[in-house]
């Protein structure tokens, strides 16, 4: 069996990839593994560490917007196209599969063309323009809400959940504090901007940082867009990228600050972490935010109406509520459709008649 994985660009078109990837090694060994990502992206350090194969191909943004590279875009899909072509003519995998990023688009259309078969997975409530445009070439598509079964073709579309590595669930607090100096007996906050970085997040927590570190102590997680503190102080702790550390820094966390996307949260989900919501004003993270919201499974705060005042203040909220905390927390790991890894399995079996 060989299994093309393709995404990138930002973890959350990853991880629910290698969640795939653990379960697939699992129950049939002989596996392997190829993935097909951005050049620049964050994603290909922690795809080597589970040691599948790593190529990068061109490819555009696709932007609705005005952009001069709109221009140029056009031309790095095609350029990505042909590499895809020769990439797969090469390793003549069996199935492809997807959980969006733009730079997945050329790889499947270059898998129907070449006759392979593709799943497409949609984790957020609202499909982006990428999945949208990788749907009709797709064999399957799978969504992580049951809500979201009737963007798609009905005949091809399963609900199977959102998975989730079982690597993230094998975190320790102990070793965190460790790993990242922390004090055994203080309230800790893991703040995550997401893999390429949230300037609006990481500007919020130098701002408020004072505050914060008066009543807890902040693993802070900048992603691409680096954000130093004006004053270092211990209680607080930033890394640009965290991957196979991740999986502690949640096992520490008493709440998460994040983005909406989904690959992040269904992991927090797993965890039963509460949390409070920043998602991206103007994207499909708000629609997540506020399903998460509506089901009291999250807090949600507005970027654009959010100073470090609040931003503090929200987070002192929850971190010293123990109700409230408690019902996030249940309500966190009942949202969410579980065991989305096997019916991936299920799928790649049934597409590859094995």
């Amino acid at each position: 069996m060989k299994i093309v994985f393709t995404g990138g660009g930002t973890m959350g078109s990853v991880t629910p990839l290698l969640a795939v990837a653990e379960k697939m090694q699992q129950v049939e060994p002989t596996t392997d593994f190829f993935w097909i990502g951005t050049k620049s992206g964050p994603e290909k350090q922690l795809v080597e560490k589970y040691n599948i194969k790593f190529s990068a191909i061109s490819g555009g943004k696709l932007r609705r917007y005005f952009s001069w590279q709109n221009f140029l875009d056009p031309f790095r899909v095609i350029a990505g196209f042909f590499q895809s072509i020769k990439f797969l003519r090469q390793t003549k995998p069996d199935v492809i599969i997807t959980a969006g990023a733009f730079i997945s688009v050329p790889v499947v259309w270059a898998g129907w063309f070449l006759r392979i078969p593709s799943i497409v997975h949609q984790q957020d409530i609202i499909p982006g323009l990428a999945n949208r445009l990788m749907a009709w070439p797709a064999k399957k598509i799978t969504v992580t809400f049951e809500e979201s079964l009737k963007k798609f073709y009905p005949k091809k579309t399963v609900w199977a959940g959102n998975p989730v590595r079982k690597s993230v669930l094998t975190g320790s607090k102990e070793r965190a504090v460790k790993e990242f100096g922390l004090e055994k007996d203080l309230p800790t906050v893991l703040i995550v901007g997401g893999g390429t970085g949230s300037l609006a997040i990481n500007k919020l927590v130098v701002e408020a940082m004072e505050k914060l570190v008066d009543f807890c102590q902040v693993v802070h997680v900048t992603g691409g867009n680096k954000l130093e503190a004006k004053k270092q102080n211990s209680r607080y702790h930033f890394y640009e990228f965290l991957t196979d550390k991740m999986n502690d820094a949640i096992a520490a966390a008493d709440i998460v600050v994040s983005r909406a996307g989904l690959g992040f949260l269904t992991e927090l989900a797993a965890w039963g972490k509460p949390v409070i919501l920043l998602p991206l004003p103007g994207t499909h993270q708000e629609a997540n935010a506020n399903y998460f919201s509506r089901r009291n499974a999250a807090w949600v705060l507005n970027q654009k109406e959010t100073d470090s005042e609040n931003f503090s203040q929200t987070i002192a909220s929850l971190l010293y509520n123990d109700s409230d905390k408690a019902n996030l927390s249940r309500n966190i790991k009942s949202i969410m459709k579980w065991d989305a890894d096997q019916a991936m399995v299920d799928i790649i079996w049934e597409l590859t008649g094995e």
